[in-house]
Parts: C-alpha cells; sequence; structure tokens
C-alpha cells in the first residue's frame, strides 16, 4: 500500500498537524469508496477515525489550496527539462437547491444549455512531453450584476433610434491595446497573476492556451499584459487581412490593410503542408493576417479539410500572437488545451465534483478543490502503479485500495497473522476483484 501521509509532508509548511491527519483519512477513503463523494460517504469509509464530525470540520477549514496545489505539483509531478504551458477553462456542475453559495446558470456544454449550478475556472499546467495536464489553480466563477443584466433578454429597439452605417463623423481612432476587460479576464489575469508570483520563475511560462471564446482581442491583451502569448481559436468566418504592400516603394502610403483573405482561395504560397487519409485531404496554411478588431498582427495556421468525393470543404484557424511560433507547434499547442477536459471529467467521475452537498462557501470551495487534487494525487499515484500493473487506470487504482481495505479489516480480526505466503496471496487476490485490467504479477506493491 502506498503511503499517502509521506506524499502530503510537503504541504506541512502551509496546513498543520490535524488538517494533514484529516486529509490522510479522506484520501484513503475516497480511493477506496465506491458510489457518491460525499462527506457522508467519505465518513463511512474513513473508519472510525474519520468520523462525520471530523469531516464537517475539515471542510469548515480555510485551507491555502493554491499553494498546496504548487507544492504538490513541484515535489511529485515536476519534471525538469520538460516544456510547460499555461491552459484554461471553465467547468460547470449541475446542482439542485437555493442555498449552495455561487448557485446560478451556467451554460454548460455537454447539455448545450444554461442549467442550474456552479461554475470553476481552472488554470492547469501542460507536460509537452507527457501529454497530461495538472490543475495548479480553482477558483469559483461568481456572477457580477453586469454579467447577469448581459445575459438578460435586451428591448427591442425603435428603428428611429438605430445609428446609420458608418463611421460617425468627428470620431477619432481608439487604441486597441487600452481595452476595458470583462470581468471574466479581470478574473483570469488576477488568477495568473498570483499563479506567476507563486512559482516565482521557477517554469519559464510562454503561452497560454485557451478555448475559442476567448479569440478576441480582449484576451489577447489580457495575456500580453501578464507577459504571455496568447495560442486560441478564431470563428470560422473572421474578417482576415493580407498586409497591404505598397507597390510605389517611393511613395508614401498610410495604409495597413490589402486584400480580404477567401477562404476557398488561399494562395498557394502559404501552404505548409498537405496530406490525404481516407479521401480527406487537409491543406495547412500558415501566414501573417491582421484583423480590424485586434491591435497587432496574428500568426495565423489555417486548417482545410476536403472530402475528396464530396468536394465538401470546412475549415479551422487557429492563431497566435507569436509571430514566430511554427505552425506544428501551434496545432500541438491547442490540440494539449483539451487535455484539461479529462481534469474535468476524472474530477466528475471519480472525486466528487459532481457529488458534493456543501453549501457555504469555504465548504464548497474545499470540495472543488479536493477533487482536482485528487486529480493529480491519483495521477502519480498511477504511475508507481503501472510500474507492476501496465495500462492501468483510476479505476484499477480504486480496486486496488478497496481490496487493500478489506484485507487489511479482516486481519485486525484474526488471532494470528497468516504466513507471509498466504498473506501475498490473499492480498493479491482480493485487490485484484472488480479490476479492469488483470494483474500481470503475483506481486503486489506493499
Amino acid at each position: 500500500m502506498f503511503d499517502i501521509l509521506s506524499l502530503l509532508q510537503c504541504l506541512l509548511p502551509q496546513i498543520n498537524a490535524t488538517t494533514m491527519r484529516q486529509l490522510n483519512q479522506i484520501i484513503l477513503a475516497m480511493l477506496a469508496m465506491n458510489g457518491r463523494v460525499t462527506m457522508l460517504g467519505i465518513s463511512r469509509w474513513a473508519g472510525i477515525s474519520g468520523s462525520y464530525r471530523t469531516m464537517l470540520r475539515f471542510f469548515h477549514t480555510v485551507i491555502p489550496w493554491a499553494t498546496l496545489f504548487w507544492l504538490f505539483f513541484r515535489k511529485h509531478l515536476f519534471r525538469a527539462n520538460e516544456v510547460y504551458l499555461l491552459a484554461g477553462d471553465e467547468v460547470v456542475v449541475s446542482k439542485s437547491g437555493k442555498k449552495t453559495y455561487g448557485l446560478d446558470r451556467f451554460f454548460s456544454s455537454l447539455v448545450n444549455k444554461p442549467i442550474s449550478g456552479l461554475s470553476f475556472f481552472a488554470l492547469s499546467l501542460v507536460s509537452v512531453e507527457q501529454r497530461h495536464s495538472y490543475p495548479i489553480r480553482i477558483e469559483q466563477v461568481i456572477k457580477s450584476d453586469v454579467e447577469k443584466s448581459s445575459l438578460s433578454p435586451t428591448p427591442e429597439i425603435n428603428k428611429k433610434d438605430k445609428r446609420k452605417h458608418g463611421r460617425p463623423k468627428g470620431s477619432k481612432n481608439k487604441n486597441k491595446t487600452e481595452v476595458s476587460f470583462t470581468s471574466e479576464l479581470l478574473r483570469i489575469k488576477k488568477m495568473i497573476n498570483e499563479l506567476v508570483l507563486l512559482i516565482a520563475n521557477f517554469i519559464p511560462l510562454t503561452y497560454l492556451v485557451l478555448e475559442g471564446h476567448f479569440g478576441n482581442n480582449n484576451a489577447l491583451q489580457m495575456a500580453r499584459q501578464v507577459k504571455l502569448h496568447i495560442i486560441s481559436k478564431l470563428r470560422h468566418d473572421s474578417a482576415l487581412y493580407i498586409p497591404y504592400q505598397n507597390s510605389e516603394p517611393n511613395r508614401r502610403s498610410r495604409r495597413k490593410y490589402g486584400n480580404k483573405l477567401d477562404y476557398s482561395n488561399i494562395p498557394d504560397a502559404d501552404l505548409c503542408k498537405s496530406s490525404i487519409e481516407e479521401d480527406i485531404k487537409t491543406d495547412i496554411y500558415q501566414t501573417t493576417l491582421l484583423h480590424k478588431e485586434f491591435a497587432q498582427a496574428l500568426n495565423i495556421v489555417i486548417l482545410v479539410k476536403t472530402n475528396l468525393k464530396t468536394n465538401a470543404r470546412s475549415h479551422v484557424i487557429l492563431f497566435s500572437s507569436d509571430l514566430k511560433l511554427s505552425y506544428e507547434k501551434i496545432i500541438d499547442y491547442y490540440k494539449l488545451r483539451f487535455q484539461i477536459e479529462f481534469n474535468f471529467r476524472d474530477a466528475k467521475q471519480f472525486w466528487g465534483l459532481e457529488d458534493f452537498m456543501n453549501l457555504s462557501q469555504t465548504a464548497v470551495t474545499n470540495a472543488a478543490n479536493l477533487a482536482f487534487f485528487m486529480v493529480n494525487l491519483s495521477h502519480h499515484l498511477l504511475w508507481d502503479f503501472r510500474l507492476l500493473n501496465p495500462d492501468s487506470g483510476i479505476l484499477d487504482l480504486k480496486a486496488h485500495y478497496r481490496g487493500f481495505r478489506y484485507v487489511h479489516e479482516i486481519l485486525k480480526m484474526l488471532p494470528e497473522m497468516p504466513e507471509p505466503i498466504l498473506l501475498t496471496q490473499i492480498f493479491a487476490k482480493l485487490t485484484s476483484l472488480g479490476r479492469i485490467h488483470p494483474v500481470s504479477t503475483g506481486i503486489e506493491p506493499s
């Protein structure tokens, strides 16, 4: 059995010994338990030392989770000489009732409509070499009054009050780098600044990878203010312009925008790679283009897919504020953003992000952060577990801990300890019950 308490020793500077023992009991219970991960369920699996009152005390204790995430990552998950990206995304969990802190209506991509629940924004460090995401900072999304009013239906506007098309007379050019951030971008900027201050240049971060919702100038300016380059996606119908090339160098021209890019007729000079697989032709283009809503030129990568049988054509537009980044890395880094979705899946499916029924602000914060902390801890446990049990997943890991818990409780009832050979066979047999992947060896970790 892996010693969980030894893994948590790196957290001692930030939490006291009592909270450490409570966290150890909760982690062991969550690894062994099945069913819904609630305070009541955890207390039933934690044994005599983990009563329901102990769970209440833990979940109502203010815990510096951001520091704990970083300390655990630096001690057990960090690998030197690897490239890490900073990725961010929002996860929505459904909740019923009326008294849960932060309860509101949020858009859920899983059901494709707004639902009643809670929302959390997560920042993750994504390892390019390991192809894995590690949650590093979690913050609950609390809608401001401005956000709530922006989602309410807008009244119809009288046609006479509509402004005429074109630029108003007397208007001046605006500095596009001076933007007013929404409460969402201010929240993300604050989280990044606090994270950068916490890691103190321990990991050199260069790129911030965000989904297509952040494919706008405001998000780009937010990333540049925290000294990161953004990688995101633009709308498929974005109006992009080729930089104007002055045909007469001797004459000064103030013109900035050239011809508008035609997605059905992209210049062949920008083609970087072309491939055909199962009657689908994929063309990858890269060029520097302008967008009238952005303050700077963009490093644009366009992936065009054509069905050779039907001639149906579609395209995706990725962009970065780093004009020197190659198209391979832009595509690869944006793909890695999806690893954060696997963190959300594990937190919901195995560690109680969808199950907790806490109401107060502190309890909700602890429940959500505990679920994501278990994502990182279980990944570290799987590294060692797979040395003897290749291809094992979280279900196999939980089955192993559940079987070990059963054996441990049975041994307490025996008058004498069985022989070592028999004890090894008992552990091997019971810890393999309920596993998806069979045990590869007869030796189990002790």
